[in-house]
């Protein structure tokens, strides 16, 4: 539809989700949250979807919540309050999630940026935490951003607002990888390549795995992790990993590279 905010396309196990918006800097409008729900969905619900990549179109990621909507709202009519559901499914998504940078990501953006599993920058790209410079707190992306940022960081960006750029972002753990413009689509796929190589069902509980809290005492969590362990190795996709390494062959799960 040329009306459509947020775009969707599966090629070769990939499924791309593209934030098409720049007339207002890809900013999540209710339109825009409605459409990436519907796209998260049916990536993770199609079993041909490997990987999905979170891409743009225009010079800016994500600006983050649509202030022109925002603006005369009451507490509970801001669109924030679907949000949470949004960066739920990117963290919990069983598919791993790489997000492509070609431009800035601004609060609310920041918080796709930290949900996703991968992230990937040029090399001009600026971020910032922007709330408290017009009087609110960067309370929801904060779930996702806090895993990810050294505390002495997340301290000094979310408290002061500053912009910082991609170089930062990889020291701080915000982002993987940061290239050149020319670069970015060479640097996502590879990316999406290593993924396509791992055992959906593995990559989803190693998800998870990364994601537990975990227990202050070691052998109950050593019990755990061999519990999983075992039952992986034992399980249709250990056993055919293992038969494919033996037999020299790609496991069954590979995508072709028709």
């Amino acid at each position: 539809m040329a009306d459509e905010l947020v775009h969707y396309e599966v090629r070769r196990g990939i499924a791309t989700i593209t934030l098409d918006s720049p007339h207002n800097r890809n900013a999540l409008s209710a339109q825009l949250r409605a459409e990436l729900t519907g796209h998260l969905k049916a990536a993770i619900a199609d079993d041909a979807v490997r990987v999905v990549v979170l891409t743009h179109t225009g010079p800016v990621f994500c600006s983050g919540m649509d202030l022109k909507e925002a603006g005369g709202a009451s507490a509970s009519q801001q669109g924030v309050n679907e949000f949470p559901a949004i960066l739920e499914q990117l963290w919990t998504s069983p598919k791993p999630v790489v997000a492509r940078l070609a431009g800035p990501a601004r609060a609310g953006g920041v918080g796709i940026v930290a949900a996703c599993d991968i992230a990937v920058a040029v090399e001009s790209a600026t971020f910032a935490f922007s709330e408290v410079r017009i009087g609110v707190v960067p309370a929801v992306i904060s779930v996702t951003v806090l895993p990810r940022l050294l505390p002495r960081a997340a301290h000094e960006l979310f408290l002061t607002g500053e912009t910082f750029d991609a170089g930062r972002a990889v020291a701080v753990g915000l982002i993987n990888s940061t290239v050149a413009a020319d670069e970015l689509d060479a640097e996502v796929t590879r990316y999406t390549d290593m993924l396509a190589l791992g055992a959906p069902n593995a990559l989803a509980a190693t998800k998870r795995m990364l994601q537990q809290e975990r227990s202050s005492n070691l052998g109950e969590v050593f019990a755990d992790m061999l519990e999983l362990s075992a039952r992986h190795f034992g399980g249709p996709e250990g056993q055919e990993g293992i038969a494919a390494f033996v037999q020299k062959r790609k496991p069954s799960w590979v995508p072709s590279e028709d």
